[in-house]
Protein backbone atom coordinates (compact mmCIF):
# COMPACT_ATOMS: atom_id res chain seq x y z
CA UNK A 1 0.00 0.00 0.00
CA UNK A 2 1.67 3.32 -0.90
CA UNK A 3 1.00 6.82 0.92
CA UNK A 4 -0.11 9.67 -0.94
CA UNK A 5 2.75 11.70 -2.48
CA UNK A 6 1.37 15.11 -0.97
CA UNK A 7 1.82 13.18 2.96
CA UNK A 8 5.64 14.45 4.57
CA UNK A 9 6.72 12.81 7.29
CA UNK A 10 9.94 14.14 8.88
CA UNK A 11 10.73 12.71 12.11
CA UNK A 12 15.06 13.57 12.35
CA UNK A 13 15.94 12.12 15.98
CA UNK A 14 12.26 12.01 17.28
CA UNK A 15 11.54 10.38 20.07
CA UNK A 16 7.86 9.65 21.21
CA UNK A 17 6.36 8.05 24.08
CA UNK A 18 3.93 5.28 23.08
CA UNK A 19 1.13 7.67 24.42
CA UNK A 20 2.61 10.39 22.16
CA UNK A 21 2.69 7.96 18.90
CA UNK A 22 -0.78 7.19 19.42
CA UNK A 23 -2.15 10.51 20.14
CA UNK A 24 -0.47 11.36 16.13
CA UNK A 25 -2.04 7.96 14.87
CA UNK A 26 -5.69 9.42 16.09
CA UNK A 27 -5.14 12.46 14.56
CA UNK A 28 -4.75 11.17 11.30
CA UNK A 29 -7.06 10.93 8.48
CA UNK A 30 -9.36 7.93 7.52
CA UNK A 31 -6.98 6.92 4.28
CA UNK A 32 -3.47 7.51 6.58
CA UNK A 33 -5.18 5.42 9.64
CA UNK A 34 -6.21 2.66 7.33
CA UNK A 35 -2.79 2.83 5.75
CA UNK A 36 -1.25 2.81 9.36
CA UNK A 37 -3.31 -0.26 10.24
CA UNK A 38 -2.37 -2.22 6.98
CA UNK A 39 0.95 -2.10 7.75
CA UNK A 40 1.12 -3.36 11.26
CA UNK A 41 -1.10 -6.07 10.28
CA UNK A 42 1.52 -6.88 7.26
CA UNK A 43 4.27 -6.94 9.80
CA UNK A 44 2.35 -9.35 12.17
CA UNK A 45 1.64 -11.76 9.34
CA UNK A 46 5.21 -11.56 8.47
CA UNK A 47 6.36 -12.33 12.15
CA UNK A 48 4.10 -15.16 12.43
CA UNK A 49 5.42 -16.41 8.85
CA UNK A 50 8.89 -16.24 10.09
CA UNK A 51 7.89 -18.11 13.09
CA UNK A 52 6.16 -20.52 11.27
CA UNK A 53 8.75 -20.96 8.69
CA UNK A 54 10.95 -21.63 11.24
CA UNK A 55 9.26 -23.96 13.44
CA UNK A 56 8.35 -26.09 10.17
CA UNK A 57 12.46 -26.00 9.88
CA UNK A 58 13.07 -27.19 13.01
CA UNK A 59 10.66 -30.63 12.06
CA UNK A 60 12.09 -33.77 10.45
CA UNK A 61 10.46 -34.47 6.97
CA UNK A 62 7.79 -36.57 6.91
CA UNK A 63 7.19 -39.38 4.23
CA UNK A 64 3.97 -40.57 5.22
CA UNK A 65 1.38 -38.18 3.79
CA UNK A 66 0.35 -39.62 -0.08
CA UNK A 67 -0.91 -36.82 -2.52
CA UNK A 68 -3.98 -38.25 -2.47
CA UNK A 69 -4.40 -38.10 1.33
CA UNK A 70 -3.56 -34.51 1.02
CA UNK A 71 -6.11 -33.89 -2.30
CA UNK A 72 -8.44 -35.62 0.35
CA UNK A 73 -7.85 -32.73 3.15
CA UNK A 74 -7.96 -30.01 0.77
CA UNK A 75 -11.67 -31.12 -0.66
CA UNK A 76 -12.57 -31.65 2.81
CA UNK A 77 -11.61 -27.98 3.80
CA UNK A 78 -12.52 -26.54 0.54
CA UNK A 79 -16.30 -28.52 0.97
CA UNK A 80 -16.68 -27.20 4.80
CA UNK A 81 -15.62 -23.23 3.25
CA UNK A 82 -18.71 -23.95 0.76
CA UNK A 83 -20.94 -24.91 3.66
CA UNK A 84 -20.06 -22.56 5.47
CA UNK A 85 -20.37 -19.50 3.46
CA UNK A 86 -23.71 -20.60 1.93
CA UNK A 87 -24.91 -21.02 6.02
Amino acid sequence: MQTEPSIRVTIPNVTLTLDQLLAAIRQLDDRSLSQVAQAIIEKDRDAHMIELIHRLSQRDATTDVSDDVINAEVQAVRQARIQRNHA
